[in-house]
């Protein structure tokens, strides 16, 4: 399931939206410009009560236009059980973590684990997860993409942590599937280039 799920959802975009502590109000704002531009991918990452009221206003919000809304920075069974009761669709974490990618299929949420090493992915795709997010992406660089892809050539990579619309490029060229931005949403030039790179890319 989690693996088609991604696929569908990144078939028609580059890039993903992640909005962090911005409060509800803010985030449907920013939501709102992201889904013009064609970013139909949004998470909340649920860290505090207010953003779990956030990321069930934009679940609403989503449904609303036929879209969906992730969960981030899920850590653990708790954080699965507040992603399902907020209308998400699927959750994305930092690391590698069973519990967490066995509850997500308990609870037919996709998932998306975070990697950092050969052991993580290998963890993953032992689960039978083609789907990975890189992080912290502007950490490991795009070197690290290109020599993973020796080894694992069949997995997807959602390159996130320090991406924005100046970088976006050399990490897909480099072989990521998808880069997930934040702050670059909120900038008026670099919501711009974004909406040029979507062009190019779908």
């Amino acid at each position: 399931m989690t693996n088609e799920f991604f696929e569908n959802m990144f078939s028609t975009t580059p890039i993903m939206a992640i909005l962090r502590g911005l409060g509800v109000q803010r985030t449907l704002e920013v939501a709102e410009l992201a889904w013009n531009i064609g970013v139909t991918c949004v998470e909340v990452p649920i860290q505090t009560p207010e953003d779990l009221k956030t990321l069930e206003a934009l679940a609403q919000a989503a449904r609303e236009r036929g879209l969906v809304t992730g969960a981030g920075t899920v850590l653990n069974l708790t954080h699965v059980a507040q992603a399902k009761d907020c209308g998400a669709a699927f959750t994305v974490s930092p690391g590698t973590n069973l519990e967490v990618i066995q509850a997500c299929a308990e609870a037919g949420l996709a998932h998306l684990p975070g990697v950092a090493t050969a052991s993580d992915i290998q963890v993953a795709m032992g689960q039978g997860l083609d789907w990975v997010k890189a992080f912290p992406a502007s950490v490991l660089g795009t070197s690290w993409l290109k020599a993973m892809g020796g080894p694992f050539p069949g997995l997807k990579f959602v390159s996130t942590g320090g991406m924005d619309a100046h970088n976006a490029r050399e990490f897909l060229d480099a072989g990521a599937r998808v880069i997930a931005v934040g702050s670059a949403l909120e900038d008026p030039r670099q919501l711009g280039l974004l909406a040029e790179l979507l062009r190019e890319r779908t």
